[in-house]
């Protein structure tokens, strides 16, 4: 699976200056946010590769989903489901930022198969079963899109950062970058489940909607409410 997952990758990063030449391309969504040319053009080739090497494939992507898609249920249904954000933090990537990726998420008869989160522009990524560094940091992350619930968060937090990207606040976290991060807003499973499920691999405690988060699939027809914090514990040095 490791390999399916690096050659996706591959695909993205060959792609690269193509995708970076598509960022000014953009269209407004009826909630008003931005999509590009990019992210339909990332979906569709990373839909066409997997279904070249996962027969019966179910695809799900933030740009085609439509509610009451086949998939829904995947943690039930039989066969291969992909979970894909073709890019995380669209509005970062079209305002020129390079704080933005790729999640993939990949299950088989409702398990867990490989996640992965590609950062094209930053040349970073985290694929399941990669060791990794870990880093030190007393530093919360949080997401952008803001609460009064939030708000309150972040004056607590002591040091807060907001990066308007699900996908590069799980990495970091993951790695230890981000003491932890917070989304009391809610996001959807395209959003979080591959960076979850890799958090998880690395042993951070994860809360999903208030209960213990135990590598479940998440459902990509509504949003989840999350916390997820660095076991530094397990690493002390």
């Amino acid at each position: 699976m490791n390999d399916l997952l690096h050659s996706v990758g591959g695909l993205i990063t060959e792609d690269l200056p193509t995708i970076l030449s598509m960022r000014r391309n953009i269209t407004w969504k009826d909630d008003g946010s931005p999509v590009t040319e990019a992210d339909l053009r990332v979906e569709k080739n990373v839909h066409a590769y997997l279904a070249q090497h996962l027969p019966g494939l179910t695809f799900i992507s933030e740009e085609s989903y439509a509610p009451g898609a086949e998939g829904e249920a995947a943690e039930t249904a039989a066969g291969w489901t992909a979970v894909l954000d073709p890019i995380d933090g669209t509005e970062n990537f079209c305002s020129g930022f390079k704080e933005w990726g790729v999640s993939l998420s990949l299950w088989r008869d409702g398990a867990h198969q490989g996640s992965a989160i590609f950062l094209p522009e930053l040349g970073d990524r985290l694929m399941s079963g990669d060791s990794i560094p870990y880093q030190r940091s007393r530093i919360i992350g949080f997401s952008s899109s803001i609460t009064d619930e939030l708000a309150a968060r972040v004056a607590r937090a002591g040091e807060a950062r907001i990066m308007g990207c699900a996908a590069y606040n799980l990495f970091n976290v993951t790695r230890g970058a981000l003491a932890g991060f917070s989304n009391p807003a809610g996001a959807k499973s395209w959003d979080i489940l591959a960076g979850l499920m890799l958090a998880r691999e690395h042993g951070c405690d994860i809360d999903v909607e208030g209960a213990s988060y135990g590598g479940h699939y998440l459902r990509p027809d509504r949003k989840y409410r999350f916390d997820i914090r660095h076991r530094y514990d397990l690493h002390p040095g």
